[in-house]
């Protein structure tokens, strides 16, 4: 096996291709995000007998607490081989110490079992303190009629649907710069209500340069006044939910139940497979971050997705455990 870079171009056909459990994590636009906010990506691609068998989209994270190398959503290679993992952790691993990295963190989007948990604890992989993205979601699938996705929904969840439709809620999209930047000072207030920490602005940016008419701003609004806030990306095959804000005018009013159910009918047909709700509480998790939204994205229907949690490849032991404390205390302290 051997790691050569790709080219943006390289990476998005061969993951598209072979790769449908994939989403925007590991898209050269997502890539671009992070370099557009001054960090360094690699686009690597694993080579076995001169044939392309697996990628990573792997960002350089140049933390206080000590440099790591991240791979969200990867990588991506086929897990029903464990040997092919194996197989590419020194390609991985000396990346990472070229970066002088104390870790890798990675989580593939491959179900949350015994097996697959297995293949890292077999390689010596560690339990990463913290969660890597969307590691518990709702995942709709768009292959099934209007009707039937409707039918699905909790029975309060499409009597909100049909309230909002007799209020006249509308909801637009838009992919501007400025509906990015309107979007950015709507999740601020909203954080600054809800007591959490929104991304900052050059981040909501980026995603609007790097992935163009792929990421929208969608807007539920009432006589012009909007209630309800979505950043969605549309990146084949999947649309994902994933920022979301909100307005005080908006609380008593189903503005974000209106809002989904348009993003719903329109990555349907516009070809998309699934719909990610992008983040839900783990199970039997009461006090978690995403307890407030659990509730409100299961009620869409759709399956529940455990992913497997993301581990870490420890390179620097001493520094890694420094890493490790200053995690566990900050996720209990956020509830994530």
């Amino acid at each position: 096996m051997e790691s050569k870079p790709l080219s943006p171009q390289e990476l998005d056909s061969f993951v598209i291709s072979k790769h449908p459990e994939a989403n925007f994590l590991q898209s050269s636009n997502w890539g671009k995000v992070y370099e557009l906010t001054g960090d360094k990506v690699h686009y690597l691609g694993f080579y076995e007998h001169q044939k392309l068998v697996g990628s990573a989209v792997a960002i350089v994270k140049p933390a206080r607490r000590g440099r790591y190398l991240e791979i969200p959503g990867g990588p991506l290679i086929d897990w029903r081989d464990p040997s092919q993992f194996s197989k590419i952790l020194p390609l991985l691993t000396k990346v990472a110490k070229a970066e002088d990295c104390v870790f890798i963190r990675l989580r593939p989007n491959i179900p949350d079992t015994p097996e697959h948990r297995h293949i890292f604890t077999k390689n010596h992989l560690e339990l990463s303190p913290m969660h890597l993205h969307a590691e518990h979601t709702v995942v709709l699938d768009l292959t099934k009629s209007t009707d039937q996705l409707l039918a699905d929904m909790r029975r309060q969840t499409r009597y909100e649907v049909r309230r909002a439709s007799k209020l006249n809620i509308k909801v637009s999209s838009r992919s501007s710069k400025d509906a990015f930047e309107e979007f950015y000072a709507a999740q601020l207030a909203t954080a600054e209500r809800q007591n959490f920490i929104p991304s900052p602005k050059d981040f909501i940016i980026a995603q609007h340069t790097a992935f163009k008419d792929e990421a929208k701003i969608y807007t539920a609004t009432l006589d012009d006044q909007p209630l309800a806030y979505g950043l969605l990306i549309f990146h084949s095959p999947e649309a994902v939910y994933h920022e979301a804000a909100s307005t005080t005018e908006g609380r008593s009013l189903p503005g974000a139940y209106a809002l989904q159910w348009q993003v719903i009918k329109d990555a349907k047909a516009s070809g998309f497979k699934r719909y990610n709700l992008f983040g839900i509480a783990p199970p039997g998790s009461t006090n978690h971050r995403y307890s407030g939204v659990t509730t409100f994205k299961k009620g869409f229907g759709g399956e529940q997705v455990n992913y497997v949690p993301a581990y870490d490849i420890v390179l620097d032991p001493i520094k890694y455990q420094v890493t490790k404390l200053i995690e566990v205390v900050r996720k209990k302290k956020r509830h994530l």
